[in-house]
């Protein structure tokens, strides 16, 4: 199913024409399915889990990174949101932020590539974790709190007259994730539920006004 998806978002990147575009070339999605699979094949047993490569070198030929050039960005993009859904499926776990890299290798012939991966820990060591905006956009959580709020200087602005100029934060306690209303007007809602503060676990929802904000372990 995720590659499912991450094949019906390149077919809508690359104009409709994604299929025939690749008829008898390489195509995408065979990288995806490469790309999961070595998640698979180099999962390790660790003390929060099982424990997947998050660091990918993706080597092209020439002739595939010249192809790929004009959605290459958007590519490595998909790349590393297939690689949180797999992860999402098998119930895997990341030490740091899942990285993609697309690289142009001359060594590899027409039609081939190569994949390597590593774990990788996060900034500080500290296990992977982020908040997924509206539009897509992704804000890795690192050692340092985040806020949330109409003030400019915040992490997360927000253009809403329903929030409040500092209205949460979101921040690290031990391997714990918490977000914590800030005594906001019209407080934080986590799943719908009213919060003061709250542990956040990997698919919460945070609502901030009426600006919605996705947590991710993946």
């Amino acid at each position: 199913m995720g590659l499912q998806k991450f094949e019906g978002r390149l077919e809508r990147i690359v104009d409709g024409t994604f299929s025939k575009a690749f008829r008898g070339e390489l195509h995408p999605v065979e990288i995806g399915r490469r790309l999961t699979r070595e998640m698979d094949l180099k999962r390790r047993l660790g003390v929060h889990g099982l424990i997947a490569p998050n660091y990918f070198e993706v080597c092209l030929s020439s002739v595939e990174f010249e192809r790929f050039e004009s959605f290459l960005d958007a590519l490595v993009r998909e790349l590393e949101e297939a690689a949180r859904e797999h992860a999402r499926t098998e119930d895997y776990v990341f030490v740091g932020p899942v990285t993609v890299v697309a690289l142009e290798d001359p060594s590899q012939r027409r039609g081939r590539f190569a994949i390597l991966s590593e774990v990788r820990e996060g900034p500080a060591g500290l296990s992977a974790a982020s908040i997924v905006l509206a539009n897509g956009e992704r804000i890795v959580l690192g050692p340092e709190a985040i806020t949330i709020g109409r003030l400019p200087e915040s992490t997360v602005v927000v253009t809403d007259p329903n929030a409040s100029r500092r209205h949460a934060e979101i921040r690290r306690v031990g391997n714990d994730v918490v977000v914590v209303d800030l005594n906001s007007t019209n407080g934080t809602r986590v799943n719908g539920a009213g919060i003061q503060e709250r542990t956040l676990a990997d698919g919460d929802e945070i609502v901030v006004g009426t600006t919605f904000l996705r947590f991710e372990t993946s």
